[in-house]
């Protein structure tokens, strides 16, 4: 299954994308990077060509429009 995550790189979201890629699961790591985003929380997924990181706000309807054509989750 091809899974969208957004605030992938928060506390939260980063224990979805990992325990998702783990399970085998493509996932799109979509986030804006803001003051709870820290990317080392998915160092351990970051090499797996199962793992996808597109940098994004969800209020930006352009940015995620491009993100849903490029990754098409």
């Amino acid at each position: 299954m091809k899974l969208l995550v957004t605030g992938g790189a928060g506390f939260i979201g980063s224990a979805v994308v990992r325990l998702a890629v783990a399970r085998g699961h493509q996932v799109v790591n979509l986030d804006a990077l803001t003051y709870a985003a820290n990317l080392a929380n998915v160092a351990p997924v970051a090499d797996s060509p199962l793992y996808a990181f597109q940098q994004a706000d969800i209020r930006d309807r352009a940015a995620l429009d491009a993100a849903f054509a490029t990754h098409q989750p």
